[in-house]
């Protein structure tokens, strides 16, 4: 038999990108459930965004926030040896990133390299924040959360290039967006990520038995994770897949979230008809 991990970015890919709605995917879900799947998101959301959302699917294992800059595993419903790591809550956390007030550091650095303001989540209020994103007050509360990494606007006049050599000369990264960019530590990486879970997760599995890992995604923010599993799949938007993923010979699902996730879902399912785990560890 066949083990499968599958690893979800959220927002356009599990989640529509407008309403965010998830309810398509419900019965997919569900059934990978069933079968032991584990099913980790990993996204760019903060520890409260995720919570809320796992929450109301269902969702008990591990995640990863903020651009691979931590993992979260809850401790009583792990089913592997816990990590070395620090204990938050409910969680055992893997730190991958730097801390917060370090990232708020490197933009003002950065800002002084190019000579220009740069305007990070940590100067918005909740109310700006609501305005610029058109989120909730609560959903906008929950992103300014942040523990690792800033989201600030991008800066117009300025090319991407320069942008992108400023902050990688003061040892971070940059996801260069068209409104806002996110700034990331840069030990932080989604690969890591997906990498340390597959390790966590082997020792659960039969001895000897194969193991297959499944990422979906729908932006160049999750390269990193779709270019180190076995099987990628991107999630169009509503112009169709994003042009940086739509040419790498990965599976297209056929619409865009949340339909298109359960659609292409069922597909690999099909694919590995007996695809739960020999045991949950």
């Amino acid at each position: 038999m066949t083990a499968l991990i599958l690893f979800t970015d959220l927002d356009g890919t599990l989640l529509n990108g407008e309403s965010y709605a998830y309810d398509a995917a419900l019965p997919v879900l569900a059934t990978l459930q069933q079968r032991g799947i584990p099913v980790i998101p990993v996204t760019s959301k903060t520890r409260a965004e995720v919570e809320t959302l796992i929450q109301q699917i269902g969702l008990t294992g591990p995640f990863v926030t903020e651009n691979g800059s931590a993992i979260y595993i809850p401790r009583d419903t792990c089913p592997f040896t816990l990590p070395e790591g620090d204990d938050d809550g409910p969680y055992r956390v893997v730190a991958l990133g730097v801390i917060y007030v370090m990232a708020r550091a490197g933009l003002k650095a950065i800002a002084q390299e190019l000579g220009r303001p740069l305007k990070g989540f940590g100067d918005l209020s909740v109310e700006q924040v609501q305005q610029l994103t058109g989120l909730s007050a609560e959903d906008a509360h929950q992103a300014k959360m942040r523990e690792f990494t800033e989201p600030f606007l991008t800066p117009k006049n300025t090319a991407p290039e320069k942008l992108t050599a400023a902050v990688e000369s003061m040892g971070f990264k940059v996801v260069v967006g068209d409104r806002f960019s996110h700034l990331i530590g840069g030990t932080a990486s989604k690969g890591i990520a997906v990498h340390q879970l597959v390790q966590l997760y082997t020792p659960t599995f039969a001895t000897g038995e194969p193991i297959v890992t499944i990422g979906l995604g729908n932006s160049p923010n999750d390269l990193d994770m779709l270019e180190n599993v076995d099987r990628a799949i991107v999630l169009p938007g509503a112009e169709g897949p994003h042009p940086q993923l739509s040419d790498r010979g990965w599976t297209m699902a056929p619409r865009p979230a949340p339909e298109g996730w359960a659609i292409a879902v069922n597909q690999l399912l099909a694919e590995f008809p007996y695809g739960a785990p020999a045991s949950s560890g």
